[in-house]
């Protein structure tokens, strides 16, 4: 079906046809004629980027009446930019029906502009939800004649805690209106407002629900966690001409990550919580003018970003769930395009990569993290084709020429493109010259390893895993101490979120930690005078000889998540970190 049989007018189709749209797209070929026949009430399962604010958008501006300037429909989204994009958007459709009145509604803009815009009357407004909460509980809008009600990107708005607000703002519309509600994935709090706001609504699902853009290739590279960073430039670098955005956990990691990318000479800007509106507005237009190749975000920032033609999505961290995968990965591969998600994980995280593939429905292909050598053949032949393909304005550089070809004549051919590559390309021979394999051995989808590895024959001794250091805690399970506090007291300690953290055992009133030995000298210098509930940690390095027990806790997963529990600058107590006797292990 094309947009001219769908029962348009014909204003609504020139503006789709100035704005260079031919053929529509899944959900738009299913939801306008439906919506245009016999408005109702739908929920639309699809993904960012397949054209749903056209698949509302086109058949509200045919049935709104230009004549009543009061708010006729409501568009709430999630985000300020995705708010601005829908305005924009269906302004555009609406350039032939110049009586039809559009106005975003958003926190971080001058609420006494948006205030003076709805006084001169409005016919769709469109909202983040704290935003337009807030002018309800000041009765400075009026939404009693709204008869079409969106909810876009309606998971990405409760994952944000706007559940109150959108409550809040539902209540004011009247009951007989018809509500639109559109998500990536349907989690029983989308499945409760559809049952308490919404009548026998119709369901349409573009590919499976929670799955995958089906235009999208799904990668991971396996390194050691110590060595996330540098996969991630060898990532980079082996697409000269990458777009994209790096996830990382959280507003620490994105500004370290973003700033020792800048400082090693990428193309990178932070995009975080932590940066006013006018720093976001900054760094959102410099990204989507393309003149900052790579985004370095949290989930939460990320949320509701509207930017075409990214090729990668890079995954610094796993989520930590199926549908943040799913919204990360959604943001490429869009509008019939392809698009790669790359995971560089660690070697204990091969078992969430399989739950991931079991939720979406897609498989992961597990490739090497690229050589130096692949590396920089790609970086070379990229720059052969830029030379290859560079317009020549032959009357602009005539007159210098002459000095060029007798400065050059000395040069062989062979000499010539010598000197060139060089000139051009030393730094990525230089760096990658005898650097080292990055990838890590399969550890068979991350199977555990078992306490008796390395025993050396004494019972109850044994050594750490190859590359870790053993610590001994003086706190245990007598303390309240569980796995992810001494994770927590790992990355205060060093400093990094990216150091490798291995077994963890929980005792009655001790613990023990591995973690990366290169980590070993910071982590006993920074962790005397840390609090925990009272107690004062304190380590040192563990004698083999102490523990006895074949099996402790084997962490697996994601580090991430900091308690914040730990205090520095406090005195550590006289006889702190004496051990007397040992104590019968918990086993989980």
């Amino acid at each position: 079906m094309q947009f001219n049989e769908m029962g348009l007018d014909p204003r609504i189709l020139k503006g789709i046809q100035k704005m260079g749209f031919e053929q529509p797209s899944p959900i738009q070929e299913q939801f306008i004629p439906l919506f245009l026949k016999k408005p109702t009430d739908i929920v639309g399962l699809a993904q960012t980027g397949t054209g749903k604010t056209a698949a509302f958008g086109l058949p509200m501006l045919q049935i709104i009446d230009p004549k009543n300037r009061v708010p006729q429909a409501l568009i709430i989204s999630p985000t300020r930019e995705l708010c601005v994009q829908i305005a924009r958007e269906i302004s555009d459709y609406a350039k032939y029906l110049p009586d039809i009145s559009i106005v975003p509604i958003y926190g971080g803009a001058d609420i006494g502009a948006q205030l003076t815009a709805l006084r001169k009357g409005v016919h769709i407004i469109v909202a983040t939800p704290g935003r337009l909460h807030d002018m309800i509980r000041k009765n400075k809008v009026d939404l009693s004649q709204v008869s079409i009600l969106v909810l876009d990107e309606a998971d990405e708005m409760l994952n944000m805690g706007f559940q109150e607000d959108v409550d809040a703002i539902l209540e004011k519309t009247p009951k007989t209106k018809n509500t639109l509600l559109f998500s990536a994935t349907m989690p029983k709090e989308i499945a409760a407002i559809a049952k308490n706001y919404m009548t026998n609504p119709i369901e349409i699902a573009i590919g499976k629900k929670g799955s995958g853009a089906e235009n999208v290739e799904h990668i991971y590279h396996m390194v050691h966690a110590k060595d996330r960073y540098s996969a991630l430039k060898r990532v980079m670098d082996f697409v000269p001409d990458i777009y994209g955005i790096v996830f990382c956990r959280t507003r620490i990691e994105t500004n370290e990550i973003a700033s020792q990318l800048i400082q090693d000479g990428y193309s990178a800007e932070a995009l975080h919580g932590d940066l006013s509106q006018a720093q976001r507005d900054y760094v959102m237009e410099k990204f989507r003018t393309k003149g900052v190749q790579m985004l370095i975000a949290t989930d939460v920032a990320a949320r509701g970003l509207d930017v075409n033609d990214l090729t990668h999505i890079i995954n610094y961290n796993l989520p930590d769930d199926i549908e943040n995968y799913t919204h990360r990965s959604g943001r490429t591969g869009r509008a019939g395009k392809s698009g790669i998600s790359i995971s560089i994980i660690h070697m204990k995280e091969q078992g969430r990569i399989r739950m991931i593939e079991k939720g979406i429905g897609k498989k992961f292909l597990r490739m090497p993290v690229p050589t130096g050598k692949v590396i920089c053949e790609k970086q070379l032949m990229f720059l052969i084709d830029k030379l290859q393909s560079v317009t020549i304005n032959e009357d602009e550089i005539a007159p210098f020429l002459p000095s060029v070809y007798e400065k050059m004549e000395s040069l062989s051919k062979e000499d010539l493109i010598k000197h060139f590559v060089s000139l051009e390309f030393n730094r990525f021979i230089e760096y990658y010259g005898n650097t080292a394999d990055l990838n890590a051995p399969d550890t068979h989808d991350g199977s555990r390893r078992e306490g008796r590895e390395g025993r050396d024959g004494r019972e109850g001794r044994r050594n750490s895993s190859e590359g870790l250091t053993q610590f001994r805690l003086n706190v245990g399970l007598l303390h309240g101490l569980i796995p992810k506090d001494i994770i927590t007291f790992v990355i205060d300690a060093t400093g990094s979120r990216n150091v490798e953290i291995g077994k963890i055992e929980l005792f009655k009133s001790h613990a023990l930690v591995e973690i990366d030995s290169q980590a070993a000298t910071a982590f006993l210098k920074n962790s005397r005078g840390m609090n925990f509930r009272g107690s004062f940690f304190d380590a040192e390095v563990n004698n083999p000889g102490h523990d006895r027990g074949d099996r402790g806790f084997d962490r697996g997963g994601d580090r991430g998540d900091r308690g914040g529990r730990f205090e520095r600058g406090l005195r550590r107590p006289e006889g702190g970190g004496e051990f007397k006797r040992r104590d019968r292990k918990k086993r989980f």
